[in-house]
């Protein structure tokens, strides 16, 4: 991504993070920063239609660690496919080894976004309130659910808002290509994958989780580098 793009999205994420600002005033500069991703997933998407040696079809494995594992794994799940990325999980100690398959323009936007959310789910949970009679850890797991499913809608909503405003006639059929080239190259990988079980959560977090979630911010570069990513929620 340009510094330049980068600039924009860090200035609007400051603004964002102000305490002066209403939260209208916060919610309006973070629809701007996701609106400056999405454009960019577009714009990198159809200059790579033009010219394909700019944005190759590539993987990259990030590692996601206790606690909460398996909850970080379903956001960063949740962050990828909007953004046409695949993500497989693979158990790696008490972590996960998550094996991303995307363009380079889209794994690079799934990690940048995917370390901020950590980091402002961490917040969230901090000041997330657990129900008196309930286990924490169960709360904390369906609060993240709730955040991880708020997250993913958004994203899916940017990307469309982003592709409708191109105009580019092509689009669907770029787009649908680059969706089945990385599907391609995910199963040259994993010949034999399977789908896991859906997964099923006891505790009432969900809704508070997906709150925090409407209010996150999508620029996503308040925090750099992978190892801050998967540290970002303690137990």
């Amino acid at each position: 991504m340009s510094e330049a793009m980068l600039s924009k999205v860090r200035k609007l994420l400051a603004q964002a993070e102000d305490p002066a600002c209403t939260p209208a005033e916060s919610a309006a500069f973070m629809a701007k920063a996701t609106e400056l991703i999405a454009r960019y997933g577009v714009d990198r998407a159809l200059l790579a239609a033009r010219e394909p040696a700019t944005d190759p079809v590539g993987d990259r494995v990030v590692e996601v660690v206790a606690p909460y594992a398996r909850d970080k794994a379903g956001l960063l799940a949740a962050v990828a496919d909007p953004l046409r990325c695949r993500c497989v999980r693979r158990r790696q100690g008490a972590g996960f080894a998550m094996h991303l398959f995307g363009f380079a323009s889209d794994l690079e936007r799934v990690e940048l976004l995917f370390t901020s959310l950590l980091v402002q789910a961490a917040h969230g949970l901090a000041g997330a309130a657990v129900p008196a009679g309930e286990h924490p850890a169960a709360f904390r797991r369906t609060w993240l659910a709730g955040f991880a499913y708020v997250v993913a809608e958004r994203l899916r909503a940017a990307e469309a808002g982003a592709v409708a405003e191109a105009g580019a006639p092509s689009m669907a059929l770029v787009l649908a290509d680059r969706s089945d080239r990385v599907q391609r190259r995910l199963a040259e990988v994993y010949p034999r994958l399977r789908t896991a079980p859906i997964r099923r959560l006891a505790g009432t977090g969900f809704g508070s989780g997906a709150e925090a979630g409407r209010r996150a911010d999508l620029g996503g570069t308040g925090v750099t580098g992978r190892a801050a990513a998967t540290r970002g929620i303690g137990g």
